[in-house]
């Protein structure tokens, strides 16, 4: 009963929404992006990129002004500067391509054909010898880098392409969510690959997902950098950590029944085959299912509510929110006592797919790295009211029971009555 009663706001389709009310950051981000597309509209190309760390809501104004733009095009008034332009939007992330899908069918002036990953898009615009008007691309960070003949995308890269057969290109990038070899992102890269255009750079920085103070976030960044910081302090957004990943599960189960929306996660150390079988996690009393693969499921995996009992990846939540997430840290993230930090061993990562093709990189081990931090701090940054963790290494593990105990120690110190004198 009390999971219907939060459906509403739990709804990914309501917080994606065009409708929804966007902060004054947002809209002036929206202004700009209108602005951009009108001056060039006549060039033969342009790219609008829009940054932000996860969170800060840039799928929402990309949806926002999407669709503003695809009704002002298709609007019986034809005194519309946008009108009948050909636009569209795609992103290479099947579960937020259903997200977006859903969403059309609640809008006339919306298709589902206005949707599509970029391989299609690539492919069927080439074979028709045909360029958007405007292309919008969300989670631009998972395009390819190199040809992909599996994908039957057999270019360069992407973006290129993607450039190429558009007039404007509005494109949301992070390169902290970088997350496989084939898409592998850096600064230099897409710099080079947007400088022959005219182009305009918007960053967003109000955070809007993680429901709590500075401390909470700035240890989430430190720690997906290696660095171990004192716990912070109790507040609103409940940060804990676990010695027993069962007892985590329990609490998790019952924030959901409460709140709903509140799923198990792990960094990607266990085994997983698309065999069609089911492959589980198994730590102590601990014993869950990785999620199982429903490409032909209609709902995104963070919004089905049989989720609860199964364990998502970060290919599953990535551009998602949770309300609460219990976070199984893996074997590849180990406790360093010479640095008091995190270390990573890469060969214990189970996502064989993210480290295919080393071709052209000079430092795959470095890459590697940073793909798997990328990864945890995808992980770590999807929950609006709290992060539960629990460690698989006993040293790490020690180490965040440890700073738990020294904030809970002075915690207790700070709210105790001075004792009167005599």
């Amino acid at each position: 009963m009390e999971q219907s009663l939060h459906s509403a706001e739990n709804d990914a389709i309501d917080k994606l929404s065009p409708t929804k009310v966007l902060s004054s950051q947002q809209n002036d981000l929206k202004q700009a992006i209108r602005t951009f597309c009108l001056a060039h509209r006549q060039d033969e190309h342009a790219v609008f990129l829009i940054e932000g760390d996860a969170g800060t809501g840039k799928s929402i104004v990309l949806n926002s002004i999407f669709n503003e733009i695809q009704s002002l095009s298709r609007q019986k008034e034809k005194n519309s500067p946008f009108y009948g332009m050909q636009n569209y939007l795609v992103v290479n992330h099947p579960e937020m391509m259903k997200l977006y899908k859903n969403i059309s069918e609640q809008f006339p002036y919306l298709k589902k054909k206005d949707f599509e990953r970029p391989t299609t898009f690539i492919n069927r615009m080439q074979k028709a010898g045909k360029r958007a008007d405007i292309l919008f691309i969300d989670e631009a960070h998972l395009l390819l880098t190199r040809s992909d003949k599996y994908n039957h995308f057999e270019q360069n890269n992407h973006l290129e392409e993607l450039i190429r057969l558009s007039r404007i290109t509005v494109v949301v990038f992070d390169e902290k969510q970088v997350l496989k070899f084939k898409s592998c992102w850096n600064r230099d890269l897409l710099k080079k690959l947007v400088g022959p255009y005219p182009v305009q750079t918007y960053f967003l920085t109000q955070q809007f997902r993680v429901q709590a103070n500075a401390d909470v976030q700035e240890w989430i960044s430190a720690f997906c950098q290696k660095i171990i910081r004192p716990m912070p302090a109790k507040q609103t957004f409940d940060l804990r950590f676990f010695d027993d990943a069962q007892s985590l599960y329990d609490l998790l189960c019952r924030k959901n029944a409460e709140h709903g929306l509140s799923r198990m996660l792990a960094t990607y150390d266990y085994s997983y085959k698309l065999d069609g079988h089911d492959h589980f996690i198994h730590e102590g009393r601990f014993h869950l299912r990785w999620d199982r693969s429903k490409p032909d499921e209609k709902l995104p995996w963070a919004e089905r509510p049989d989720t609860i009992e199964e364990v998502g990846s970060v290919y599953t939540v990535q551009g998602f929110d949770l309300n609460y997430v219990g976070l199984i840290l893996g074997p590849s993230v180990l406790y360093d006592a010479s640095t008091d930090g995190i270390r990573i061993d890469t060969s214990k990562y189970e996502d064989g797919a993210a480290f295919a093709g080393r071709d052209g990189l000079t430092d795959p081990e470095s890459v590697k790295e940073r793909i798997m931090l990328n990864a945890m701090n995808v992980l770590m940054t999807r929950a609006v009211h709290g992060l539960y963790i629990y460690a698989h290494d006993p040293a790490l593990r020690r180490k965040l029971m440890e700073i738990q105990a020294e904030r809970d120690y002075a915690s207790s110190r700070a709210t105790k009555s001075p004792v009167p004198e005599a």
